[in-house]
């Protein structure tokens, strides 16, 4: 396990982020975001969709659960899933990811406890909002497998 620790003092730098990532991301890659409300996960999935160069625009997928982001430059497609309101397991089950799974960048944002097992090897991201006020967030980046054992990435 690979274990990357950020501090993210702007949301244009964690949307930098998301693009920097999208440099190392490829089809079959699975990204799962957690964080409260307004952590930075659909902010840092707007950058990781600019960096792949897939169709915008990327807003929150709450009320469709998942929405497909088709490439434009020959890249992967971005799948984003929203799992707030999913039950459990098998309500993200029955969204079938696992039939895009390995031709996509799949993220799931609200995923902890649940999206683990789509796949073996995947990033966890944690966002956190730093103490105090104001944008500062804290970026926790967990590479499990053996895809993401040399994970490099440092902050701006």
């Amino acid at each position: 396990m690979n274990v990357i620790s950020l501090t993210v003092p702007t949301a244009e730098e964690m949307r930098d982020l998301g693009v920097r990532l999208a440099g190392q991301l490829r089809a079959g890659d699975l990204v799962v975001l957690t964080g409260h409300l307004g952590a930075g996960k659909t902010t840092l999935t707007q950058g990781i969709g600019e960096g792949l160069k897939v169709r915008g625009p990327i807003t929150s997928p709450t009320f469709v659960i998942a929405r497909v982001h088709p490439a434009l430059a020959g890249g992967p497609p971005l799948v984003h899933v929203d799992a707030y309101r999913l039950g459990g397991f098998a309500e993200l089950d029955d969204l079938d990811l696992d039939a895009s799974l390995d031709e996509s960048v799949t993220i799931v944002e609200w995923g902890e406890g649940l999206a683990e097992g789509l796949a073996e090897d995947r990033l966890e991201m944690i966002i956190s909002r730093a103490d105090g006020s104001g944008e500062e967030r804290g970026v926790r980046i967990v590479g499990v497998g053996h895809r993401w054992s040399d994970l490099v990435l440092s902050a701006g």
